[in-house]
């Protein structure tokens, strides 16, 4: 599934989550897309399971732009080891994704499918997302 093919450091600490997204907070490419309203880890699974679900409504037609991507290790220690003797190894990797942040677009396809293809993405993530138009963008502006 998703990982980086090389990093710099093989642990990371795990960092905070405070505020807003910083970056890719508007449609970039598709029509439609999937903005992350709380903040959260999402793991590489997850985002491939979103990603099988949209495919299998779309009937693969279309196009799917996902944009968020797990760079971040995440170590876990194995079960019944006392505390101590340093940190855990590398088991998953993870994006940090914060309110805000747009996590897939897609494009080229009906508003009735592209809705029902991101609800049933929204259903394979752990946070509360919010549905995006071009059109909304257009209007908020």
């Amino acid at each position: 599934m998703l990982a980086p093919k090389r990093v710099l450091h093989r642990k990371v600490q795990r960092g905070s989550m405070k505020g807003h997204a910083k970056g890719n907070t508007e449609l970039h490419f598709g029509q439609w897309g999937l903005r992350a309203e709380e903040a959260h880890w999402i793991t590489n699974r997850q985002i491939e399971a979103a990603r099988i679900a949209i495919t299998r409504e779309m009937k693969r037609g279309g196009k799917i732009w996902i944009t968020i991507f797990p760079d971040k290790p995440i170590t876990k220690k194995p079960a019944e080891t006392r505390m101590g003797s340093g940190k855990g190894n590398p088991e998953d990797w993870v994006a940090v994704v914060k309110p805000g942040r747009i996590m897939f677009e897609i494009a080229d396809i009906d508003e009735a499918t592209a809705k029902e293809a991101l609800r049933l993405a929204q259903h394979k993530l752990p946070i509360k997302t919010k549905i995006v138009s071009r059109a909304d963008q257009a209007g908020e502006e």
